[in-house]
């Protein structure tokens, strides 16, 4: 039988589908449990539970960032064990969002309203990184997963104490976080220049701050 070969088009409707089970829900999933389900909900003031959903709100939005990211990596990295390990990481991220999300359900509260902006521009500086090479495409991967694990240790220090559902997911988050960082370095990522991991910084406490509120 001979095998369809995928063309353009075929790859940017297969990206605009991911896009909308991205930013609308139902994306694909690795099959882990959700690491909250191990602890039951507990009672928490006002203003424990919306800070907490403030805090996760940003990691949810920093979720949608990073399918856009790995979305455009893949849609333009050229080696095909490079598209492989973006592409899997991508599902894994997949767990984060509904993870994240559910969380949110449980405290009653909103995903961020700005989502469909955070996915357009991660996606284009993920194909932009993609096409420059492979290297600056995982030297990127790399560099943006370190600054994620800054983020949640930060949310895990900030988070209300006996809230171990909240923590259990962000633990889990970063475990997965650093280790798609390991991998992007294994697999030959650069070391990025100093003036664009500030650059990357900066964009990061735009998108943090903001989701927090919206």
């Amino acid at each position: 039988m001979q095998t369809r070969k995928i063309s353009h088009v075929d790859k940017l409707l297969i990206q605009a589908e991911a896009a909308l089970r991205t930013v609308f829900g139902n994306p694909p999933l690795s099959g882990r449990p959700n690491p909250a389900d191990t602890y039951a909900e507990v009672e928490m003031s006002e203003a424990e539970k919306k800070h907490t959903a403030g805090l996760m709100r940003v990691n949810h939005s920093g979720e949608v960032s990073a399918q856009g990211l790995y979305q455009g990596q893949a849609l333009t990295a050229r080696l095909p064990d490079v598209r492989e390990k973006m592409e899997q990481a991508a599902v894994e991220e997949n767990d984060h969002l509904v993870w994240c999300e559910q969380r949110l359900n449980d405290l009653a509260a909103h995903k961020s309203v700005l989502n469909p902006v955070w996915y357009t521009g991660s996606f284009l500086i993920g194909a932009t990184a993609g096409a420059v090479g492979d290297k600056w495409s995982l030297g990127f991967v790399a560099e943006t997963e370190h600054q994620v694990v800054r983020h949640l240790d930060e949310h895990l220090q900030s988070l209300p104490q006996h809230d171990q559902r909240s923590r259990a997911v962000l633990e889990q988050m970063k475990t997965d976080e650093a280790k798609h960082a390991t991998t992007a370095l294994h697999h030959g990522g650069a070391e990025l220049p100093l003036p664009v991991k500030t650059m990357m910084g900066l964009m990061s406490k735009v998108m943090t701050r903001t989701a927090y509120w919206i």
